[in-house]
């Protein structure tokens, strides 16, 4: 039974995202979505080397040098960057993904998709619309919440918050 990572808003905070990367890994993941706000271009591979199932990112609003940010994800056979917004099949689940919430409200309410994934706004959001699930997987910075990433088993399709163990330094 596959499972999906969600990520967003990382906003390059590496410490976290290294840690979550790992939980990735022992939760047994097999790809990940990144609902935008990577920001600095070098996340991406920091992405690509630390999984290496299929990965696929949309931009959000506060990502920098979004040229660089795709031709860094273009040298990575197993990374696709979608542009502001992606519509998939993973796993035989309907996926859309976009950073911003309104859109993603929108698009969930036409119920074209089994799952809706947004970032944004840094909070946790689940809400069942009709047959499709509309998620925001928290923030992985941790700058107005604790970090956090969600997990899709896309079997069961269920939903688990998975939260980030941080230290007092990112330095620690």
């Amino acid at each position: 039974m596959p499972k999906i990572a969600i990520f967003s808003d990382s906003h390059d905070n590496l410490w976290h995202l290294e840690k979550a990367l790992a939980q990735v890994q022992e939760f047994g993941a097999d790809a990940i979505l990144h609902c935008g706000d990577l920001c600095a271009p070098f996340v991406v591979k920091w992405l690509a080397e630390g999984f290496q199932g299929p990965i696929h990112l949309v931009f959000g609003n506060n990502d920098g040098d979004g040229r660089l940010i795709q031709v860094l994800a273009s040298r990575y056979d197993h990374v696709t960057h979608h542009g502001p917004y992606a519509e998939l099949d993973l796993f035989g689940v309907r996926v859309a993904m976009i950073h911003y919430p309104e859109p993603a409200r929108r698009i969930a309410q036409a119920q074209t998709f089994d799952l809706v994934c947004y970032g944004h706004d840094h909070t946790q959001h689940r809400q069942q619309i009709g047959q499709t699930l509309l998620v925001n997987p928290g923030e992985l910075m941790g700058f107005k919440h604790a970090p956090t990433w969600a997990l899709y088993d896309t079997e069961t399709h269920t939903l688990n918050w998975v939260e980030v163990p941080t230290t007092l330094s990112p330095f620690a």
